[in-house]
Parts: structure tokens; sequence; C-alpha cells
């Protein structure tokens, strides 16, 4: 079992420091097969915490769904075209399935071979019984089938009907019976009855079988090299031999070549909904090409997914990676408002009112009294550093006054000093596109039968605000309408003076509610605001009561 340790979708900082530093404690607490992950791009100055502290960046995850590919059985039990159903007969006991995905020399996938169609064709009805003794098939197939040994004569490998015959009488019927066979089509099958050989031979018998491993004497081997007879010996009885004579047809002559296949990459919502009517007994799964991938069967569709989650710095499923509701999600760390979805079972929830879920991840450190490695610490420092503005906003609490100084030992670095150099590097109004702006930070809150979109970004001055504020408010409303948003907001924070600059999109009716001093067409100006959680956030939602 896998276990993720995600942030929200378009992650900041802590968002991304948190899951590493989180993934980190598990594995030094001895669970095993945890990953970080992220389901959105970093940022210049993510990049440049991950860099200066060693660390990659975590593998991106577009979307946790549960798919084919998770549940499918891939060491399948197939059949080549070529083989004999009696192969295929043996290997149905192989695997759970009732049937067998028929491959050709590419291990293309061409068809099914139903269990129920095999037993109707070894073991047919009353009334078909005679056709029983048909086989279609080459000699060499024949032979394969009953195992035999080829003692003379050549192997016919061109496929046609053949009569299987059995010379269980006396001479003298044996011969009235010949005058009545189809000479060319008869393979005979025959114990060391040496009169029933000679006389198949002169007849122009094309194939004899020898039953329960006799050995043809010279006299007979002699006679059928002359009229050039393919003789073949059987280690069974007459009995077996016939039956297995039978299973020499190719998997090829009997396989269903209409199917349902399915893609590795199928969600497995979806494969229930297009499987739901199907009385297919097993689905391939294909790959390029045709290639046979995997098999799957309707219970399949049923099995649990091999992937959990741990979700830190949210609780929403509106800011979780896509598919967060159809995996079992273990725990959750979070400093933000509580909205959390439902789980099947008790989990481990933490979300204490803290400057940053980086703190917590620290505290978890502490309480566990396992030491911080150097980098992990210096990385929680930066979602620290990040998320409270190095201990300036509101949000912050002793808690992470606390953290920040043990954190700062830990990895030998003055807070001052780090942050002075995140807040430098990559300032998004000047390194990233408009859409790129809006997005980077941006979450999704549902209130009062509306959903609308928060963004965040940090300049070290208004300066590059200035010259970019029409467009930024262009690609703000684009953003609502793409989204159908009741609103989109966008907070421009300048961490040296801690004040912000608010940009909303959206219906009238809300924004003429904003009360703070305008700076432009839709935009207001914030003095002292900063924290979007515990200071924008709320007098969003409270704009939203007095509507309603």
């Amino acid at each position: 079992m896998k276990t993720i340790v995600i942030g929200h979708r378009n992650p900041d900082m802590d968002s991304i420091v948190s899951a590493i530093g989180y993934a980190e404690f598990k594995r030094a607490s001895g669970v095993g097969n945890v990953f970080p992950a992220r389901c959105g791009n970093t940022n210049e100055r993510i990049d440049f915490a991950l860099g200066k502290f060693g660390v990659e960046v975590p593998q991106f995850v577009a979307d946790v769904y549960p798919r084919i590919e998770d549940v499918m059985e891939r060491n399948v039990v197939c059949i080549h075209n070529e083989s004999p159903i009696y192969q295929a007969m043996t290997r149905f006991g192989e695997d759970r399935f009732r049937g067998l995905p028929v491959v050709n020399d590419n291990r293309s996938c061409i068809g099914l071979l139903s269990a129920f169609k095999l037993g109707k064709y070894l073991f047919p009805p009353l009334e078909n019984l005679s056709s029983s003794r048909i086989v279609e098939a080459s000699i060499a197939h024949i032979r394969d089938a009953i195992r035999g040994i080829l003692v003379t004569g050549t192997e016919d490998t061109s496929i046609f009907p053949r009569t299987l015959v059995v010379a269980a009488m006396l001479t003298e019927s044996f011969k009235k019976r010949l005058e009545q066979l189809d000479i060319p089509s008869t393979v005979l099958i025959v114990g060391d009855r040496w009169n029933i050989h000679e006389l198949s031979i002169k007849a122009g018998v094309p194939a004899i079988i020898v039953t329960n491993n006799f050995h043809p004497p010279a006299h007979i081997l002699d006679l059928a090299r002359k009229h050039g007879t393919t003789m073949i010996t059987s280690s069974n009885d007459t009995a077996t031999t016939v039956l297995l004579a039978r299973a020499a047809v190719t998997a090829g002559q009997m396989l269903s070549p209409d199917f349902i296949s399915l893609n590795a990459e199928t969600t497995l919502r979806q494969a229930r909904m297009d499987l739901a009517m199907a009385s297919q007994f097993a689905f391939p799964v294909l790959g390029p090409q045709g290639r046979l991938q995997g098999i799957i069967s309707k219970s399949d569709l049923l099995k649990p997914v091999p992937r959990q989650l741990i979700l830190v710095d949210h609780n929403e499923l509106q800011q979780a990676v896509a598919g967060a509701e159809e995996v079992p999600i273990l725990e959750i760390l979070d400093h933000h408002r509580i909205a959390t979805p439902p789980t099947q079972q008790p989990i481990l929830f933490i979300n204490r009112p803290v400057g940053s879920t980086s703190t917590i991840v620290a505290d978890t450190f502490r309480q566990a009294r396992i030491p911080i490695p150097k980098h992990i610490a210096g990385l929680l420092m930066c979602g620290l550093i990040s998320d409270t503005l190095n201990l300036t906003s509101p949000t912050t609490t002793q808690v992470d006054r606390e953290i920040m100084a043990e954190l700062s030992k830990a990895c030998g670095i003055k807070p001052r000093d780090l942050a002075s150099e995140i807040f430098s590097v990559g300032s998004p109004l000047a390194s990233l596109s408009m859409k790129e702006v809006v997005t980077a930070d941006c979450k999704e809150y549902p209130d009062r039968g509306v959903i609308f979109s928060v963004s965040q970004i940090e300049e070290i001055s208004f300066a590059q605000f200035e010259l970019k504020q029409e467009k930024l408010i262009a690609e703000l409303e684009k953003y609502r309408e793409a989204h159908g948003y009741f609103f989109s907001s966008l907070l421009v924070t300048d961490v040296n003076t801690q004040n912000s600059i608010l940009l909303v999109r959206g219906s009238e009716s809300f924004t003429r509610l904003i009360d703070f001093p305008e700076a432009g067409p839709h935009a207001w100006r914030l003095d002292g605001i900063v924290s979007r959680k515990k200071q924008l956030l709320p007098y969003l939602t409270s704009q939203l009561a007095r509507m309603a």
C-alpha cells in the first residue's frame, strides 16, 4: 500500500514543504512506502527553497482516481492463437477467470477463449454426438495435443476437417468400415492390432495413432514408409487419446473475436458504468497496438485501491487533488477553517490555529522526540516564514515563534536571513504570466450556496502591481467566468509594509458591499491586512452573510 502525503491544488511554499516534512516524519516513525507529492506547479521561491536544502521537487500527481491499472491482474495467463485448445483447458485452472485472452506473435490480443464454449465443443449435446468425431486440425496439432511421438512419415501442418476413427471391431467388420470412410481425412486410432494397421496402410489411411505406447513392428513400419503413412505413438489408452485428439483444434479457431477491452488508464468509476450490463466473463487490458497488459473481472472493480492519502495544509475536497474523495484519507494536518470530507473510518485529524502547517509538522517531530534532519528543518522554516511573513502576520502564535527558534537552531540559519533570501527571489508579478499570478496560489471556497476563489501573491513592493493592475483585473474576470464563480479575488501583499491591495471581479451585489478604501476600478486598499486565512476570508464570508 502506497501512502501519498499531498498538499492542496495550486500549492504554496507551506503546502509543498509540509508534505515533504510529514512524509519524512512518517518514515522516521517506521511507516514504509510513504511519499510526498504535489498536485500543482511550484514557483521560483519554492524551487529556491528546495534547491537551497538539496531536496528534489515532489512528484506531480494530477489525480488519484482509482484506475483499472490499480486492480488489474498483471501476470496474465493467456494462450497463443496457434496453440491447441488442450493447452487452454490446462491453463483455466491456473487463474480465477473463466476465459483466456488469445494472443498472436506480437502479444496483441485478438480474442477471448471461453471455458463454456470449449466445454460445449468437447462435450456436445446428444443430437450432435456424431459430429464429435470431426476435428478441424492438422496432424501436427493432433500429435501435440496427445503428446505423441512421430515414428514414421511426416506431420501434415494443414488444417482441415479430419475424422477420428477407432478400430474397436473384428477384422472383417473393419474391412467394411474402411469402405465407408473418407480415407484422405481419416485418422485411425488403434492399439496393437497389427492386421488392422496393415489393412489401413494398404487402403491409404494417411495417419495412424498407436495407443498404449505400443511400438509397431518392423514390417508395419516398412509398409508405412512405403505408402507414406504417418504413424504416431501415444502413451495413453485409446479412450484418453481420442479425448485429447478432440482438443487439437487451435485457440485461434475457437476464440470470440468480438470482445470488450479496457485501457489501464480508465477510471474504475467509468469502468463500472461501462461494464454494468456486459455479459463477458473477463476483460483484457490492452496497451499500444493492442498488446496485452493485464486482465480484469467485474469483481476486481470492487477491490480496494492500493494507495491512500494524507492531506496537509487543507481539509476541503474542493482544494484537494482530484479523486481524493474516492481513495482512503488516513490523516489530515491543517491550520485553516474546517470543512472536512466524510471518511469511512476514524482518522487522525490535527487542525491547530497556528501560522502554518509547517509548524504542526515540526511539532510532530518534537512530540515524538525524533530529531529533525537539518534539511527538513530548513524547509519547514521556509514554510513558516512564507505563511507568516516571517512571524509578522496576525496568524502568528507563540507556538510558531517557539518552533521557528528550534528550526533555526537545527539548521543553523537565522530566520531573518532566510526570509530575506526567500522574498527577494522571484517576484510573481515580474516572473509569471497574468494567468499564473491568478492561479499560482488560488483556493476555492463554498459558502452560503455560492462558490468563490481567493488568490494571494507576496511582493516586496507595489511597483510591479501598478504596471499590471489592469491586465490582472481582466485575467481575474476571465478566470471567474471560466469556472462560474460568484466572484474571484486576488490579494496582493507587500511584505515590507504589511499592506495589501484586493482585486475582486464578480457580482455587483457583492462588490458594492466591500467597504475598504478604493484603489481604482475593482480594487481596494487593505492596510494592515496580510492573511488570507485569518483576515480576508472571514471578511468575505461576513459580506456574503450580509447579502443573505
